[in-house]
Parts: structure tokens; sequence; C-alpha cells
């Protein structure tokens, strides 16, 4: 059976550009309601750029609004290589003489000399092997020249074995032995020693700490045993076996704070490291040259140390609880030539010198000034800001509100021309910029007093005279403080003016709440009157089939009676 859906097919008329062009025209007032809704998400995204020039405005007016702005104080050090300073609203202005006798330097425990175990027990080094000996640094293979004499030695050789290869290659003249009271090599000769040459690869001499003194006679210059800190604590190669109690759960204390240890698991450098991480305000580290632990205290001043072995002894077996205390400096300074003061740190705080918000870092010994005044430049940079961010509001509602000729007559008006509320902002924020404040005494009562006038050509402000400005600043600063913070100020007035327009319930704020209903309204109605349009096409189209069946009927009858009686 033919589809009596096909435009024309039992008629031959086109009923379907009919429909189409009928739904068309039925479509027209929705296509005027997307035109009115564009036009209205134009002003709503208007108002929008308005709404953030005005919250950036009232940043900088609230800034100029607050009376400590005016208070800030800047510092002026005399010789900056001496000290630093920083000063707040509470800083009497003036100048301030010090002079740093003494910097503050920091408190350190020092362990015990040599707590590291000796290279050997006995003089007798035929079977210390180089490799693994307690040396500080592992030695290297490689060549080493004693008096002009090429000797090569391997990591894998005895001490016994590197003193045989020197004695034969100098031909029996040097000779050397290890003292185990000293743990110290030594090497001797009838004439001088010359050790090393530039083409040596070995590090035996550094590591052995052996160097030329002129003479046949030349010894380690500091004992050779040291502790191997990536090793466990019980095998780390100290004098004194760590002990922890043999629970595995050793304590001890430094400056009251409680740290544990395992001496069968943790390394030297697990425990250094959990020192230097925990609040003990301390800084561990071992010192292999002269092979003794350190504890630093991390703040300055002349303040002890407190440790304490609580279950083991690893303050004792690393020699810092047998060490001695090397105190630390306090600050000593004077103020203005007064009394001798004293501070724990090298800055001196206001509690030190007593000047209310001073800081002062001494970073050497010596005498200077610190020159307090106000702070002019901060204050100049905050309203030459507020001036450019009030042209920067002016100058967008000027271009959303005015309209434009173009070469052919055609005038175009701007997406706020016809909305009498962005007029009105305009002219009432120009109204309050502009206004000369009454109950100020003094000369600076409203802006232009500052130099900065208007333009005379639109609602911008324009800092016409710097000059008056500075020194407005340098001479009238409470009259400046007043103008813009006072109860009635400019910058108190135009803070609320603004308020009342970017707040929760502001004017911007309501008017964009407006618009977005109305344009979430229509398309509500679009929506609506699209639903009839299409039902309308339905009832349309449902109609034209019913006339293509009838005519597809007619049609068939009138080819019956054809046959029959043709």
């Amino acid at each position: 059976m033919a589809d009596l859906s096909l435009s024309g097919l039992a008629s031959g008329f086109d009923w379907k550009s009919v429909v189409d062009q009928l739904v068309q025209i039925e479509r027209v007032p929705e296509q005027r309601l997307r035109s009115d809704q564009g036009a209205l998400a134009q002003r709503n995204s208007a108002y929008g750029d308005i709404l953030t020039q005005v919250k950036a405005l009232k940043t900088g007016v609230d800034a100029l609004k607050d009376p400590s702005l005016f208070l800030s104080h800047s510092t002026v050090s005399g010789d900056s290589t001496i000290f630093s300073a920083s000063a707040d609203t509470t800083t009497p202005v003036g100048t301030y003489a010090f002079n740093i006798s003494q910097l503050a330097t920091a408190s350190q425990q020092q362990g015990t000399a040599n707590v590291g175990k000796r290279l050997s027990e006995t003089s007798d080094v035929s079977g210390l092997v180089l490799s693994s000996a307690g040396f500080a640094t592992r030695i290297t293979d490689g060549t080493l020249t004693v008096n002009g004499k090429q000797v090569t030695i391997a990591a894998s050789d005895t001490l016994q074995a590197v003193f045989a290869k020197i004695n034969t290659a100098t031909s029996g003249a040097v000779a050397g032995s290890y003292d185990e009271t000293t743990d110290k090599i030594s090497l001797s000769s009838t004439g001088p020693i010359v050790l090393g040459s530039a083409n040596d690869t070995s590090n035996f001499f550094q590591v052995a700490k052996l160097y030329n003194n002129g003479t046949g006679a030349i010894a380690s210059t500091a004992s050779l045993g040291t502790v191997n800190l990536s090793s466990t604590l019980a095998t780390a190669n100290l004098s004194t076996a760590v002990s922890d109690g043999g629970s595995g759960s050793g304590e001890f204390k430094i400056n009251g704070v409680s740290l544990s240890f395992n001496a069968t698991t943790d390394t030297v450098s697990d425990v250094i490291g959990r020192i230097n991480q925990s609040s003990a305000g301390v800084t561990a580290s071992y010192d292999s040259i002269n092979d003794r632990f350190l504890l630093v205290n991390k703040t300055t001043g002349d303040v002890g140390v407190a440790m304490e072995d609580v279950t083991g002894n690893f303050l004792a077996a690393t020699g810092l609880s047998g060490g001695s205390l090397v105190r630390g400096n306090n600050l000593l300074f004077t103020l203005n030539g007064g009394a001798t003061q004293v501070s724990r740190s090298n800055t001196i705080s206001a509690a030190d010198s007593g000047i209310p918000g001073l800081t002062v870092t001494a970073a050497k010994e010596g005498s200077s000034t610190i020159s307090v005044t106000a702070d002019t430049s901060k204050i100049k940079t905050a309203i030459t800001d507020f001036v450019a961010s009030y042209n920067k509001i002016q100058t967008l509602i000027d271009t959303q509100t005015a309209s434009s000729t173009d070469s052919t007559g055609k005038v175009t008006a701007g997406i706020l021309a016809a909305d009498p509320e962005a007029n009105e902002m305009a002219s009432r924020l120009r109204s309050i910029v502009n206004q000369a404040l009454g109950g100020l005494s003094g000369t600076v009562k409203q802006l232009a007093n500052l130099g900065i006038n208007s333009n005379g050509t639109d609602n911008n402000l324009a800092l016409t005279d710097s000059t008056q400005l500075d020194a407005a600043l340098a001479g009238s600063l409470s009259q400046v403080k007043d103008l813009f913070s006072s109860t009635s100020g400019l910058a108190v007035s135009l803070s609320s003016y603004l308020d009342k327009l970017s707040g929760e319930s502001g004017t911007l704020v309501t008017k964009q709440t407006t618009l977005s209903k109305q344009i979430t309204d229509i398309d509500t109605q679009v929506s609506d009157m699209e639903r009839f349009v299409l039902f309308r096409k339905d009832q349309m189209t449902q109609s034209f089939i019913q006339m293509e069946t009838a005519q597809s009927n007619i049609n068939q009858q009138l080819q019956f009676l054809q046959k029959r009686f043709g």
C-alpha cells in the first residue's frame, strides 16, 4: 500500500511545503522572544562587567578607608650591611642609633673525640684489608707516588701489603707502620720523604691523612678509625658498643624530647635524621675529621643542651653525654649610646629595644642608624590606584551607555543606553568623589586639594599635579587621612555606596537576578509556544494525510469504473 504521508502522492498537491511555511509563520513570536532574550543577555553581561569593576574599586576604597594606612611607616638603615629593620604603625617616627658589639651564635654540644673504633687493636695490620678497614672514606684502587717512585695498590690489599709495596718501590728507604695507641699510620726514612704526584689516582694518602712536612717522619694528622654512618648502631665501628637495653626499644632525651632507637635495625644516619626532624631544637651531625658527634642548637644565644640516656647508652656510646658544651653568644647592642642590652637572637624585637613595633635584624658587628618615617609612597600608591580603578568603571559605564553614528548616519545605541540605572550610577559616583567635605579642619577638603581633578570632558579623574599630592602627604598627612577615613570621609561615603551596589542585596546583584529570571522565563515561554506549534503542525499533517487517503480512494474507484464501463 502506498505511503500516503508523502506530500501529494495521491492528490498531486505539495501540501508539506504549505505546512512548513505555516509553521514558520507561527514561530515568528518565538523568534521575537529569542531576539529579546539576546538583548537581555547582553545587558546582564554588561552589568556583570560593571559589578566586577565595582568590587575592584571597593577594594581600593576600603584600603583608603582604613586609618592604619596613613600610619604606615618605612625604615631606612644607614648601613644595610650591618642590619635591616622594619616598623609597624605603632613605631614612633624618629632616628635610632644602634651599635652591635657582638652577634648571637648557637651553643653546641661537642661529643668526645675518637669515638670510632681504631683501625686495629694491634700494630700487626697484616690482616687488615683496606676495603673493610674503618677509614672515613673508602680507599680507591690506583697509583700513589713516594719519593718519585710509583706504587700501585688495590682496595683488596692489606695495610701491611701497602707498607711493603712502598718499601720495595723506594728500595727500602721508606718504611711504614701503624700505632694502635694513637690509631695513626707513620712513614719514616733517613732522609726527607716526598709524597704524591700530579698523576696519582689512588686517594690513600688523603684518607690516611698523610701530608708532606719536609722531614723523614710523616704521621697521620689525626686518628683514622671513624664511625660508619650507614651501618647499624651495633656494627657502626663505635669504640663503645651501643646498647638499646636488649629489647630493641632504646630511648634517650634531648631537651626533654624522647627519641627511640633499635641498635640492630637503625643505622647511625637513621638516628641522626630522627633527631633533626624532631622538636628537640638541635641539629645533629658527625664530624669525621675529629671523629665526634655534634649537637648544635637551632636557635642562637647562650643556652645549654639537656641530654639523658633513658634506656640503653646511645648518648654515652656516641660521646655526646661525655663531651663539652661550647656556649653560644648573645647579641650585645646599645641604643642611642645607652647601656649594653642583650638579645638571644640576632633579631632585636620591640621587647629587647623598648621601641614599639620596631624589628632590627643584625648581620654583622658595627654602628649605624635607622630612620623611621611615614610611608608616604605606600599611601600615594593607594590613592593613584583608587583613581585608576575609579576611571575604569566610569569608562566602562560610558562605553555601555553611549550611542555611535556610522558614516551612513545610522545610530547604534549602547547596550545600556536605555537603562537609567547605569547613568544614575555614573552620576552618583562622580558626585561623591568630587564633593567638598564639610567639618574638616585645614585646607585638604576635596580631591582637588591633592591635585586630582575631573578632566572636564567625561566622568574620569586625573592626577594633574603630582607635586601638590606629594606636598600634602609630606606636610598635611593627618588632613589627607581625615579626607579619606574620617566618619564622613570620601572613602567612607564611597565604600557605603559601593556596598549598596555590590552587596548581597545590592542594586547590581538584584539587577542581574531580575535579568537572569527574565531570560529563564523566555526559555519557558518559547518551550510552551514550540509545543503548540508542533501540535498544530501535527494537526495539519494528519488532515492532509486524510485528504490524501480520500483522494486515493476516489482514484481507485475511478479506475474501476473506467475499466468496467470504459
